[in-house]
């Protein structure tokens, strides 16, 4: 079992940047792949990055390509997606997922889900 719990969120203006954590419980988590995904109001919930569990392996949603960075730190239990120049678009509710299978970018893959936090970025 893993729980997690996202951080990080708020209102930016456009052009800003933001950091979300995901911290995660258990001893297991370096052995999961970790996930960032994103819901927009009356929108479906999308994948934003995966990363794998090494970290060797990243994946991007075309829109956030060259913007956020997905990350984590297995001694500290934690993932990361830095967002950089962040659009009015992006606002959304951002939500961390862990993969027991260890990389994946199918929504349904996802095993473990935090929370969610809101990013609001205004124009």
């Amino acid at each position: 079992q893993v729980q997690l719990v996202e951080s990080g969120g708020g209102l930016v203006q456009a052009g800003g940047s933001l950091r979300l954590s995901c911290a995660a419980s258990g001893r297991s988590f370096s052995n999961y792949g970790m996930g960032w995904f994103r819901q927009a109001p009356g929108k479906a919930r999308n994948i934003v990055a995966a990363i794998s569990w090494s970290g060797g392996s990243t994946y991007y949603a075309d829109s956030v390509k060259g913007r956020f960075t997905i990350s984590r730190d297995n001694a500290k239990n934690t993932a990361y997606l830095q967002m950089n120049s962040l659009k009015p678009e992006d606002t959304a509710v951002y939500y961390c997922a862990a993969d027991r299978n260890g990389f994946t970018t199918r929504l349904e893959g996802y095993d473990y889900w935090g929370q969610g936090t809101q990013v609001t970025v205004s124009s």
